[in-house]
């Protein structure tokens, strides 16, 4: 007789395998198309399907399923923030599209980035009009009353220009060779460029849809912050210590673009003269050689480094958990949210 297992899932998981049908079907219908005219084939072809065919490519999905999740946090129903989850979810696109032009990315989701494919003024265009069609998402929705809408319009606009400016100080301080950086100069770019979002926007933007009350936007906005600046530390450890097959061409490419990341610039400031000279001497070099990549990230580890960032992104998912214990918000929204602040910590991809 065989005896059967089952596979325990968390209740963050859960939650997002059960939102995920509904997500998939809404962006699909959300993805913006080319007008029925003359040129309405040469449109699909040089701009619509390449940001359509990125978009389909999928992801796990988690901004737009934090939307819904924020929505019902509060009271609301999931329905009501999904023109807002495709409205993320579609930034989320354009952001990536833009990164892999910046960063030189060769694949994204498994298929070569749309700059490669498509050439990088394509891709750039497609890139353009998914952040442009951001807000249009929110403004067909007629589901939403007109106050609601310009307060979404608002958050939206806050959630971008945060992007951008984390992004300006992630690219100027490579551009400029600067590694005069303090941790703190690290988080506040992390926080910028991907904590607001990936998790508090997300999470504000529902509870906003919900009409959620100020108290309960506050606490789901703080507990975004330190759960998504939790989940950044994670990406940039996961690219230097985890699963090297997994990731691919991306592994340690962290190492080769000179990235500024929480581990290197506490391993700058930690390692002797003669270490510290070495790593900078390696993150500059933009290398791609796996022994002088490897050699950095053995450096990382003399300094503590890994253990540093290992322990800090543990501290913020713990400080995340605090902000929603006590929170006005429903029993099961609480439950998803604790054990998302562990998934971001714990996840191997």
């Amino acid at each position: 007789m065989t005896q059967s297992t089952t596979t325990h899932k968390s209740p963050f998981s859960a939650f997002l395998e059960r939102v995920l049908p509904s997500i998939e079907h809404a962006v699909a219908q959300s993805l913006p198309k080319a007008a029925d005219d003359a040129h309405a084939s040469d449109l699909e072809q040089y701009l619509y399907e390449p940001l359509a065919r990125l978009v389909r490519a999928g992801g796990k999905r988690i901004r737009p399923a934090l939307c819904l999740l924020g929505s019902t946090a509060v009271g609301g129903q999931a329905e009501d923030a999904l023109s807002t989850a495709c409205a993320v979810e579609l930034f989320q696109a354009a952001a990536l599209i833009h990164d892999d032009i910046a960063d030189q990315s060769e694949l994204r989701r498994g298929l070569p980035c749309l700059h490669i494919s498509e050439g990088t003024g394509i891709a750039i265009n497609a890139g353009d009009m998914g952040v442009i069609d951001v807000v249009a998402q929110v403004m067909r929705d007629r589901g939403l009353s007109a106050d609601v809408r310009l307060r979404l319009f608002d958050e939206l606009y806050a959630m971008e220009r945060r992007t951008l400016e984390g992004q300006a100080l992630d690219l100027g301080w490579v551009r400029d060779g600067r590694w005069d950086l303090r941790e703190e100069d690290y988080l506040a770019m992390a926080t910028l460029k991907t904590a607001h979002y990936s998790a508090a926007s997300p999470l504000v933007l529902g509870a906003i849809c919900g009409k959620g009350t100020q108290e309960q936007v506050a606490a789901l906005r703080a507990f975004g912050l330190a759960a998504g600046l939790a989940f950044q530390i994670q990406d940039d450890l996961l690219n230097l210590v985890g699963d090297a097959e997994k990731q691919g061409k991306d592994f340690r490419s962290d190492v080769t673009e000179g990235k500024r990341t929480l581990v290197m610039v506490r391993a700058l400031r930690q390692l002797g003269e003669a270490d510290a000279a070495e790593l900078q001497s390696i993150l500059s070099s933009h290398s791609a050689n796996d022994d002088a990549r490897a050699r950095a990230v053995e450096l990382a580890e003399e300094a503590g480094a890994i253990t540093y960032a290992q322990a800090y992104a543990q501290s913020l998912a713990d400080e995340a958990k605090r902000h929603v214990n006590d929170a006005p918000i429903t029993d099961e929204a609480r439950e998803i949210l604790l054990s998302m602040a562990d998934f971001f910590v714990s996840r191997a991809s």
